[in-house]
């Protein structure tokens, strides 16, 4: 079997304490890489860093927020500072503020606030957007690199009560096949997983009935695993996908959106 070639590597991940993005931090710890995790929320810090390198990476975990620029460059220097080198970024962190753009009984009820459509644009856009921009002349500078956009399903297809999710996740999108084209030239890669709907432990919490609607929506017949994801990120930032760049890879189970 072909070496991954991703022992070594120093990768980045954003929202790395739980769900999607803890999976790949540990994915990527047991190909042997250098793992940085980061996340606003430092409750689950030592528990990480201990499966981290019980996975047989070197580790380190900060608290950064996507939607601070100076918090990132604080993230990235302390990464160089360690490592030197940043070889991939994983734009993993993201939220949701779910909500109708206009709700209606007998009249006007409610509408999306500028605070939910604002709040998710700063983190899933904005923080994608931020993370890229400090990341990426290092890895200019180094030679090359890997960056990996956490887009949805959603984002291809757009969903019921997700004006501002479906927005950031089509402008990932948009921003991934962007990036492609402009930073080709300097052998960085940069592509987008848009994940169908996945076991998360948020998700598990949901009532039964919800959790059978959406594994019914999935012709496999089930949710998927946070680590199905973090096997698709790490397949594009190894050398087995060293001429794979600008594509939207999706991982959801052939799942059609509102059906």
């Amino acid at each position: 079997m072909k070496d991954s070639g991703l022992r070594n590597k120093v990768v980045v991940v954003t929202g790395g304490a739980a769900g999607i993005g803890r999976a790949t931090a540990l994915r990527f710890a047991q190909e042997g890489a250098k793992v940085a995790a980061w996340d606003v929320n430092d409750g689950a810090a030592e528990g990480l860093l201990n499966e981290l390198e019980a996975a047989g990476g070197e580790a380190l975990f900060r608290k950064v927020n996507v939607t601070d620029a100076q918090s990132i460059q604080a993230g990235v220097d302390e990464v160089l500072s360690r490592w030197k080198r940043i070889d991939v970024l994983v734009n993993n962190a993201g939220i949701l503020r779910d909500g109708l753009l206009v709700k209606v009984k007998e009249g006007v009820v409610s509408t999306m606030s500028e605070e939910q459509f604002d709040s998710v644009i700063n983190v899933n856009q904005k923080g994608v957007f931020l993370c890229t921009r400090a990341v990426t002349p290092h890895m200019i500078a180094g030679g090359g690199g890997v960056v990996l956009n956490a887009s949805s399903v959603v984002g291809l297809y757009g969903n019921f009560g997700q004006t501002n999710y479906v927005a950031t996740k089509g402008a990932v999108i948009a921003m991934t096949k962007t990036w492609a084209r402009e930073l080709g030239r300097y052998q960085i890669r940069v592509n987008a997983v848009a994940p169908g709907y996945i076991g998360t432990e948020m998700v598990k919490q949901m009532p039964e009935k919800i959790l059978s609607t959406l594994a019914s929506h999935t012709p496999l017949g089930r949710l998927g695993k946070p680590e199905e994801i973090a096997d698709a990120y790490c397949w594009l930032a190894s050398d087995g996908a060293s001429f794979v760049t600008g594509i939207v890879l999706s991982v959801d189970g052939g799942v059609v959106v509102g059906t």
